[in-house]
């Protein structure tokens, strides 16, 4: 199985992959925490890439890609996989798809985890509060929920005319988010 999660900065796309990881298991896949662990590791890519997301915006396709390509040729991968925020454009959509049909593994689903602003702006000042995340300051998040605006929505409708993409809504506990992302997982399947 192979899911490309999707929403805005705060939309909850991490929770809910870690829980669609443990029970399903699936391998999680987030850029954002595979550039967290170049930038830890002092790797050339991780001191550029800190730069970047310091200032709330989008590392280059290419160096995602490259990424990318390295995780998936991992074994553990076959067992399937669930993109958290990626792709974030169109062009990373494409280049995705590029690259899982060389691997022959295509996108099967890609689920939105649709939340309004307002509700993204108090969890990821609270999310920023508690981890101390130097990407959500103020500034970063709304220059982050912008650049969402702009490069990730028509990801959305990408998906969408594909007939890949279902909409869950992305407030409520937890666990109720989770029941209803399940729920299009198995309609899918069917």
């Amino acid at each position: 199985m192979r899911i490309v999660l999707l929403g805005a900065p705060g939309s909850g796309k991490g929770t809910q992959a870690t829980l669609l990881r443990d029970r399903l298991q699936l391998v999680h896949v987030s850029t954002g925490d595979l550039l967290r662990a170049e930038k830890a590791a002092g790797t050339p890519l991780g001191i550029e890439a800190q730069a970047v997301m310091a200032r709330g915006e989008l590392v280059s396709d290419s160096l995602v890609l490259n990424m990318l390509e390295v995780r998936l040729a991992k074994p553990d991968i076959q067992a399937g996989v669930i993109f958290d925020g990626y792709p974030r454009n169109v062009t990373q959509a494409r280049s995705l798809d590029g690259l899982l049909a060389k691997l022959k593994m295509p996108v099967q689903h890609a689920i939105l985890l649709d939340v309004p602003e307002s509700a993204l702006l108090a969890r990821l000042a609270e999310r920023a509060r508690k981890e101390g995340r130097v990407d959500d300051t103020p500034a970063t998040i709304g220059h982050r929920l912008e650049v969402y605006r702009d490069a990730t929505e028509p990801v959305v409708d990408y998906y969408a005319r594909a007939g890949l993409l279902t909409r869950v809504a992305g407030q409520g506990t937890v666990e109720d988010i989770y029941k209803q992302i399940a729920q299009a997982i198995a309609d899918r399947k069917q």
